[in-house]
């Protein structure tokens, strides 16, 4: 057994940090785990005279890539710079070297998982990235390990912190979209260009990989139907509110039949569901399995320490693998050929805010139109507006197959007594179908 394990450290900015002072602070722990110290040979870094805030060597960073990828002494790789093409690049390179990887980069991973995959079991190499989902909260091996035995059916997800603090600011103190996406910024819960996390996309990439290890099937970023939060507004967030619900970015990922489907949308979920009470920058993933019923992991999503913490935890378990010779068995090949349900075969309930005349018959068309449909009403809230000429009419329907509300909101819009549809999501938590 060698008398220590050498890590090559690709990136060095929050995470990478981080990683260096956990791998530092918690040495005699590793130590007393793996029978080895771990040392973190050598750093890749895009500025060599950048100060840093951990104590580093200066013969242990390296502008060159390949002082990391071509050191037969480098037992693991570790990717936390971000991006896809390089990193794609480089752990591809890591792997044809057999070297080990572990990363942190969802993107990469919702785009060109299954090929990384592919080739690390090529190569009897381990490739692990419990850190891409969700931060501090171990839900990626809960998935493959913790839950191996079960059949799981649902997994709803608030996975992205960002939206999740604009979301809770404006549910909590009433303040509007832009006035808490500037404060998000301003505490660096949000980038400069917010888009992926407020269109739903970093969300959506999360979503695609706990589908494809919950369900054991391969599935990307374009198999998730995809809605962001820009469009949420106080009034839609105060009528949830009266009619019980709170309003959340929630990723699903349901199977049903041997089918899925994948989707990142905003939703409105009971009060009384735990996933209600996943307020600021925390997130949230609640399973559903057959054996094991109704489970939930929380905890923080984000941040330089939690993240860090799960790439340190996954280089555990690697350099185990390695100590007892057997890496490279821990890639999972998907069993199930994917197969996407069709709007049809989705259900759900849907909350629903349309301006309508105030004039008799309004009622009477707008429930003829549902009835034909098979759209029934489980609750009805109505407002006056406009002097009583208009009325502010919220809605939430039963069960319903997706094919069908969208056709019914299509239809509202050519109807006489309908002036606007306001908003329309969905409601999560009460129906499993």
């Amino acid at each position: 057994m060698k008398k220590e394990m050498n890590v090559g450290l690709l990136g060095f900015g929050t995470v990478g940090t981080g990683v260096l002072q956990i791998i530092q602070d918690h040495q005699d722990k590793l130590a007393h785990q793996l029978g080895c110290a771990v040392n973190v040979k050598k750093i890749l870094v895009s500025n060599l005279e950048k100060k840093r805030d951990v104590n580093v060597e200066s013969g242990q960073l390296t502008v060159d890539p390949q002082e990391i990828l071509e050191d037969p002494d480098i037992d693991v790789v570790v990717e936390v710079m971000g991006g896809i093409d390089d990193a794609k690049s480089y752990i591809s390179h890591a792997l044809e070297n057999r070297k080990h990887v572990v990363t942190a980069n969802k993107d990469l991973m919702a785009v060109h998982g299954s090929e990384l995959l592919e080739l690390a079991d090529k190569q009897d190499c381990d490739l692990f990235y419990e850190a891409s989902v969700a931060g501090g909260i171990p839900i990626l091996r809960t998935l493959v390990e913790g839950l191996a035995s079960d059949r799981i059916t649902k997994m709803m997800g608030i996975v992205n912190g960002t939206t999740n603090y604009i979301l809770t600011k404006m549910s909590k103190e009433g303040r509007v979209y832009n006035e808490v996406l500037k404060e998000a910024q301003a505490l660096g819960y949000a980038e400069a260009d917010p888009t992926a996390d407020v269109e739903g996309l970093d969300a959506a990439r999360k979503i695609s990989i706990l589908g494809t290890l919950g369900f054991s099937m391969n599935l990307n970023l374009d198999d998730v139907d995809v809605k962001g939060i820009t469009d949420v507004t106080s009034e839609d967030l105060s009528y949830g509110d009266q009619l019980g619900y709170t309003m959340k970015l929630v990723g699903i990922a349901n199977r049903c039949d041997d089918k899925v489907e994948v989707s990142v949308q905003p939703a409105l979920v009971p009060h009384d569901h735990p996933l209600a009470g996943v307020d600021d920058e925390y997130n949230a993933v609640y399973v559903y399995g057959e054996a094991v019923g109704e489970t939930m992991f929380y905890g923080a999503g984000a941040g330089q320490l939690p993240t860090a913490t799960a790439v340190v935890s996954d280089l555990v378990e690697v350099l185990k693998n390695k100590r007892l010779g057997v890496n490279g068995n821990s890639v999972v090949i998907p069993q199930f050929d994917k197969k996407l349900k069709k709007d049809e075969e989705i259900f759900s309930k849907y909350f629903l805010r349309i301006h309508a005349k105030d004039v008799p018959g309004t009622f009477s068309a707008l429930t003829s139109l549902f009835d034909e449909y098979g759209v029934s009403l489980e609750k009805i809230l109505q407002v006056p507006l406009n002097d009583g000429k208009l009325a502010e009419i919220i809605l939430v329907t039963h069960g319903v197959s997706k094919k069908n509300y969208e056709t019914v909101l299509e239809k509202l819009n050519d109807t006489d007594v309908v002036v606007e549809v306001k908003s329309s999501y969905r409601v999560e938590g009460e129906i499993k179908k």
